[in-house]
């Protein structure tokens, strides 16, 4: 039986109880007396009416004037994949992105490999989502970065997408990181979708004699050709250069022009409006072009953290990815971000 809640005075109950017209003038004791009984007791309204003494249109009444005046306050709350799902639409039209695929929250940020073992396993089916939806058939190219993102991604499984060609958008870097070393990322990739593996073996950045018979090799042109022809890219979004412990040694830190970039997508670099940033013997870096990125048709970027949140509103201002695979709390940091509205 439920709880009894001590009824008020007889003359508030029964016939005399007022009108639907005069709900305002039932005492507040009435009210939270009926809705104890209904909504914590889960006492049936006919139940309620039995215990106050009246009848049940007036416990409706009464229900109703309760939640009117506040005494009952009911909340919706969505399930958290509907949260997530609202999060991602309005990050996609806050940076007028194609689409955005939320991962499930990250623990709390911390040091060390176990964390990044998390974020890359958090982050993969989100990726395979965004491969998945990408369309690619057999014979297709699928370009992808370098970077500790998308290297973490690639060890776990993302989407059979068999027969697609898949190659590096930039070359290699004489760096003892595995994240660096390009065609050790394409095979990666290669494998877990299933795909045919293409390597390119240049350097990011020859001297000069060795960036002429690059450019000559059968095998180097090969790599470069498919570029153009390029489906898919899948790219890692770098943070501003200057702020960052880990980069590439090619990447001149001392120049003066890196002081306005503000991040990079395969080793290419952009300012805050999303223009690029150019260093000294820059036009020997072997690397997609920016301009080449913004004609492919699914360019999907992969990153998490708050030192990104820049790097990704001004990579997405060049339209150098049109979709973008991140967490609920970097999401949320960019929607907060002054950046944005910049």
């Amino acid at each position: 039986m439920p709880r009894s809640a001590p009824p008020p005075p007889p003359h508030q109950l029964g016939d005399g109880a007022p009108s639907d017209a005069e709900g305002s003038h039932f005492p507040a004791a009435l009210l939270y007396a009926a809705a104890r009984l209904y909504y914590e007791d889960e006492a049936t309204q006919a139940e309620v009416a039995q215990q106050l003494g009246t009848s049940r249109a007036t416990v409706s009444r009464l229900l109703s004037e309760a939640k009117r005046q506040g005494i009952v306050r009911i909340e919706v709350v969505p399930p958290a994949e509907a949260r997530h799902g609202d999060l991602a639409d309005r990050l996609a039209r806050a940076l007028a992105l194609t689409s955005v695929y939320l991962c499930p929250p990250l623990p709390t940020p911390g040091a060390g490999r176990a964390l990044v073992d998390v974020m890359g396993r958090a982050l993969a089916p989100a990726v395979g989502r965004a491969l998945g939806e990408a369309g690619l058939l057999p014979g297709d190219v699928l370009l992808v970065s370098s970077g500790r993102t998308v290297y973490e991604v690639a060890q776990y499984e993302l989407v059979p997408l068999p027969g697609v060609v898949v190659a590096p958008t930039v070359g290699g870097n004489d760096q003892p990181e595995e994240w660096y070393q390009t065609n050790e990322i394409t095979r990666l990739v290669a494998n877990r979708i299933g795909g045919r593996a293409n390597y390119l073996f240049a350097p990011a950045l020859p001297g000069v004699e060795l960036y002429q018979s690059l450019l000559n090799d059968p095998s180097i042109q090969r790599v470069l050709h498919l570029w153009p022809h390029a489906r898919c890219a899948l790219m890692g979004v770098g943070a501003p250069p200057l702020s960052r412990s880990d980069i590439p040694r090619f990447v001149p830190t001392g120049s003066t022009s890196l002081r306005a970039a503000v991040g990079d997508v395969c080793s290419r670099f952009y300012d805050r409006t999303g223009a690029p940033v150019d260093f000294e013997d820059g036009e020997r870096l072997i690397a997609v072009e920016l301009a080449a990125l913004q004609h492919i048709p699914v360019t999907i970027a992969v990153a998490v953290g708050k030192e990104k949140v820049d790097s990704i509103i001004a990579g997405a201002r060049g339209g150098y990815f049109n979709h973008l695979v991140t967490d609920p709390v970097t999401a949320d940091d960019i929607l907060k971000s002054p950046a944005l509205a910049g």
